[in-house]
């Protein structure tokens, strides 16, 4: 294996081309007895100067292909949250968050925005695969505790604190998205503008 990529390297093509040139010296007569040294040095020259290797860049998932791994991530939480026993305020909080989520991750409209905006896949994916999960399974574990302790705080209170700040990461994600989709906006009205010049038609 390392001969066979030694023998596709640039340096061995390189050194190649250099000893052809010292094979051509040496039929022409150039080289006279010492061409096997004339054809040699070439090829040393040749895979000396030679550019070196350019390692293969890993392949890493693009931010579609990771929206693709949140969007079933996001689905697996679903099904879990459905589970979960909320008081009435959790449980509206709770669906606005999903409902917001749900929307970012839509693939009609955000897809293309979030492909280009590696910060909001991981925004997304860090609400979706840690905040989340953490915040209603910490509340399960605690109010489970809190039964054993009546009197203590109520753990709804926290919980419900917790998905308001998740609820507010999701909105400014989601006002990042709807700003750049603006800018794109005004950017083709002056490619438009622009474009007409002074002897263009403008307006309808």
């Amino acid at each position: 294996m390392a001969i066979s990529r030694y023998l596709e390297s640039r340096k061995n093509l390189a050194g190649s081309a250099c000893g052809l040139v010292g094979l051509v010296l040496t039929f022409t007569g150039v080289a006279g007895p010492y061409w096997p040294v004339v054809v040699a040095g070439l090829y040393g020259a040749g895979a000396l100067i030679a550019p070196p290797e350019r390692p293969v860049l890993p392949d890493f998932p693009d931010p579609s292909a990771q929206l693709d791994e949140v969007r079933a991530d996001f689905e697996k939480l679903c099904a879990y949250l459905t589970d979960i026993d909320l008081s009435v305020t959790a449980a509206a909080r709770l669906r606005e968050l999903t409902e917001l989520l749900a929307a970012l991750l839509d693939r009609t409209w955000s897809t293309e925005l979030l492909a280009h905006d590696p910060e909001g896949v991981h925004a997304l994916s860090r609400i979706v695969r840690r905040d989340l999960p953490e915040a209603v399974d910490s509340f399960a574990r605690t109010r489970w505790w809190t039964r054993m302790t009546p009197g203590a705080e109520s753990p709804e209170l926290q919980l419900e604190q917790q998905l308001g700040l998740m609820k507010g990461d999701a909105q400014q994600l989601a006002a990042g998205l709807r700003d750049t989709e603006a800018r794109r906006q005004e950017t083709h009205t002056r490619y438009l503008e622009d474009r007409g010049g002074p002897h263009g038609v403008r307006g309808s």
